[in-house]
């Protein structure tokens, strides 16, 4: 299976009766005025998606953003969205790679076997001349069996082991926030990096809305210093950009692949984090 379909691959398998499309569009932070990216799928959407709302189906037991929640409710979340986990799920969104990935990553944790991503998302969609509709999108329940694979995640004691034996990190936040010279769009939290982590932001592996070629993928990651043969860990401000690593990093080839589930947002607000850049 590949983990990007093309328009023209979805407009042949849209009516497969084992295909489900989500609308996975988060709005950036910082960013004002926010953006409502539930209304513009209500006004345009490819049809039948349902809308994978990132923020609603997180975990609201913690502070900290767009956290997983626990299996059985995200079971049951999606088993009242009408979905099941035998479905081939392709995920997108309403503008250039930032948060389908992080959808695309959230089905694969919960043990989907078949998620991918389109390639370009809605505006290449619609510039293939792909038809859109509109108003919500309501189906039957279904049966949704969430396991967490505890291979793909890593939390912050699981980090800070990571850091002690120089293990690649790899952060897709800004360089100015990496370096510290520039603030964090949350509040009170310090800027700067993990000591030993390495900065690549997500951005650079985008290219006219899409993420770049398989080869120009693997040739950024081995500019940077990293080993696709051993385990990478992705992170960034919450957890959202850094499955664009994860993602680009499964296209590229790599062999092992984790996120940091609360990445900057939990780390930099631990009193014992090591926090290396510019903090003045």
């Amino acid at each position: 299976m590949d983990h990007l379909v093309s328009p023209a691959w979805l407009k042949e398998h849209l009516s497969d009766a084992d295909v489900t499309v989500f609308d996975a569009t988060l709005p950036a932070v910082g960013v004002t005025p926010v953006v409502d990216v539930h209304a513009r799928y209500l006004e345009a959407h490819i049809p039948g998606a349902i809308f994978f709302d990132i923020e609603a189906l997180s975990d609201h037991q913690t502070s900290l953003p767009h956290m997983l929640p626990p299996p059985e409710v995200f079971a049951r979340s999606m088993s009242e969205l009408g979905v099941s986990s035998e479905a081939h799920f392709i995920v997108y969104e309403q503008q250039p790679v930032f948060s389908a990935p992080r959808a695309w990553w959230t089905l694969r944790a919960f043990g989907a076997a078949r998620v991918s991503m389109l390639d370009g998302g809605l505006p290449a969609w619609i510039a293939s001349g792909g038809p859109t509709e509109s108003g919500s999108v309501h189906r039957p329940s279904a049966h949704f069996a969430a396991k967490l694979d505890p291979t793909a995640i890593k939390d912050f004691a699981a980090v800070k082991d990571l850091l002690a034996r120089h293990a690649q990190v790899v952060d897709a936040r800004s360089a100015a926030r990496f370096n510290g010279t520039a603030p964090e769009p949350r509040p009170g939290l310090r800027s700067g990096h993990m000591p030993g982590a390495i900065s690549l932001p997500f951005g650079d592996l985008v290219q006219d809305g899409r993420l770049r070629p398989r080869e120009e993928l693997r040739s950024i990651f081995e500019q940077r210093g990293l080993d696709l043969d051993k385990p990478i860990t992705t992170t960034c401000g919450s957890g959202v950009t850094a499955a664009v690593l994860a993602l680009a990093l499964e296209l590229a080839g790599a062999d092992d692949i984790s996120l940091y589930d609360g990445s900057w947002a939990e780390y930099a607000s631990q009193p014992d984090a090591e926090i290396m850049g510019n903090q003045a």
